[in-house]
């Protein structure tokens, strides 16, 4: 028996217990009694919605599912962002589907409404993966207007996005299932086809009572923008459709007409599962983030057979590259080693730090893998790149802006999962959120921050300890130790992948068994978009 094994497997399985549970009360949207409320009005959720849409449920993914956890508390929050946003199949062809959920607040927009929104639009335009939206929303929540209404990324770029959208031939496929107001009656009417629920759908630029307050006119909101309204009188909408079940139904047949698609050409042969089980990841990854553990023992559980080929094995040996295959898609993998390595020279490098030779060997990995046209797949546990007058001497700064170069640069589809750590520089260069990662998910064992809780807390507390002593304040350890234990907490919450997650920073926070089915969803969805741009590196410093 591995003591060690046992207690890092009860560890690391309480954190997916632990997201399970989240997951559960997030699904729940607005609450059981408002569910109850909007099945009372002949209506389904968000969510069963989607199911009902979706060939198989179970082997959709779901984007952003935590995003506004714990945001917005004095507004009464607003639960996975008051939308739902899976990718799965309809009628056999792949997309992506866009649901409001009426039973948090109305459907209204907060600020992460829009940016969940603009991420599913994102993933649609990369992959050119077909789109549904499900419309069901009070438009833009009012007390917060400010922070959702005129600026570049905010509500209008949806609309802008319809149109471009449309004009690369990505299609989109409305169905207006309850409110439909403002600005956000343009968003169904700028798709390909949209259709209007009959009596609990509506669509206008004005409701009644400002329809009243603005020129006097009254009218009821059913004569002024419903489904006989806008199917037979303004020629707004293009179906009508009875019920929620008639409208999906619709929307099924038309993309079981959709014609095939222009493949990228990503290799794939039959998928095969990895020879070691990968349950054993929960007892390898060690409960404490600053413990060490053999990369290579967790990519075995993740790829097919458990085979990779190890591209300059001996070299650069804190960064793993490796040809593999996930699902049978071919994949090349870029991973921290979190083991301390000795280098032939008979130096000793510590896990999960990029050097000098490490940061080279996946700048040409990463060119290699965009000459063969092969998805790159990173796996984060990463404290930063070396410090210290050795390394800077020796170019880490530049060795550093290569690989980070490389990643920028690469037009091969990326995909991030963050297994561990994620500190600093660490983070931009293997493919964090702001390198355009496809898909980006973090494990419940993640940590994103500028740098790990004990450092900062030590950074922060001698900065605030030098500015009380400037004011003539004593510090005793006492105090000291209070200082500090309250400044670690308040970091250890920001490093949390909820936290994280809450804020879109990744994708989802995912159970490490389901990391395959991520990876392939994520690849099959980028073999829809050819490579139309050529791989290159730009001016490096050498």
């Amino acid at each position: 028996m591995d003591i060690k094994f046992n207690k890092n497997e009860d560890h690391n399985k309480l954190l997916v217990s632990d997201l399970k549970r989240r997951f559960a009360k997030v699904q729940l949207g607005g609450g059981e009694k408002r569910i109850a409320k909007h099945h009372e009005k002949g209506k389904l959720t968000a969510r069963e919605r989607i199911d009902f849409l979706l060939d198989d449920a179970e082997k959709a993914i779901e984007i952003a599912a935590f995003a506004g956890e714990g945001m917005y508390a004095e507004h009464g929050g607003c639960p996975s962002g008051g939308v739902v946003v899976k990718m799965g199949h309809i009628s056999g062809k792949q997309c992506i589907v866009v649901a409001n959920d009426a039973t948090v607040k109305a459907g209204a927009w907060f600020p992460i409404t829009g940016k969940k929104n603009l991420r599913a639009q994102e993933i649609s335009i990369e992959n050119r993966l077909p789109i549904i939206y499900l419309v069901d929303s009070a438009g833009v929540y009012l007390p917060m207007q400010d922070e959702i209404f005129p600026d570049k990324e905010h509500f209008g770029r949806i609309f802008r996005n319809n149109a471009v959208m449309s004009s690369m031939g990505i299609t989109q496929i409305s169905a207006v299932m309850g409110s439909c107001v403002a600005g956000g009656a343009y968003l169904p009417i700028m798709s390909d086809e949209a259709m209007i629920v009959d009596k609990t759908a509506s669509i206008f630029l004005a409701g009644s009572y400002l329809v009243k307050a603005a020129i006097g006119e009254t009218i009821d909101n059913e004569t002024l923008g419903g489904a006989t309204t806008h199917c037979e009188i303004s020629g707004v909408t293009d179906y009508k459709a009875t019920d929620d079940r008639d409208a999906l139904t619709r929307i099924k047949n038309i993309m079981g007409k959709i014609g095939d698609f222009e493949k990228a050409g990503f290799n794939r042969i039959d998928a095969a599962k990895p020879k070691e089980d990968p349950q054993d990841i929960y007892g390898i990854l060690p409960a404490k983030r600053s413990d060490q553990y053999d990369m290579t023992e967790i990519i075995k559980r993740l790829v097919d057979n458990s085979e990779f080929e190890e591209y300059k094995e001996g070299y650069g040996q804190t960064l793993i590259t490796a040809y593999a295959r996930i699902d049978g898609w071919a994949v090349g993998i870029v991973a921290n080693q979190r083991k301390i390595v000795k280098t032939k020279k008979g130096e000793m490098q510590f896990g999960g730090v990029i050097y000098s030779d490490s940061a080279d060997k996946a700048t040409r990995f990463i060119a290699n893998c965009n000459q063969k046209k092969i998805p790159l797949v990173f796996l984060q546990d990463v404290t930063g790149f070396m410090v210290g007058s050795k390394s800077e001497h020796g170019g880490i700064i530049k060795d550093g802006a290569k690989m980070v170069n490389a990643v920028s640069n690469s037009v091969v589809p990326k995909f991030t999962i963050v297994v561990g750590n994620s500190y600093g520089a660490g983070n931009y260069a293997m493919c964090g959120k702001a390198y355009d990662p496809r898909l980006i998910a973090a494990w419940p064992s993640a940590e994103l921050a500028v740098m790990s809780g004990n450092s900062a807390a030590k950074v922060l507390l001698q900065i605030e300890t030098a500015s009380l002593k400037k004011q003539g304040k004593e510090i005793t350890p006492e105090v000291e130790k209070e200082l500090y234990d309250k400044i670690k907490a308040r970091y250890d919450e920001q490093v949390s992948p909820y936290y994280a997650a809450s804020r879109i920073w990744t994708d989802a926070i995912i159970d490490p068994l389901d990391t395959r089915k991520w990876i392939s969803t994520g690849i099959e969805a980028a073999n829809h978009a050819p490579i139309e741009k050529k791989f290159n590196l730009g001016v490096i410093q050498v």
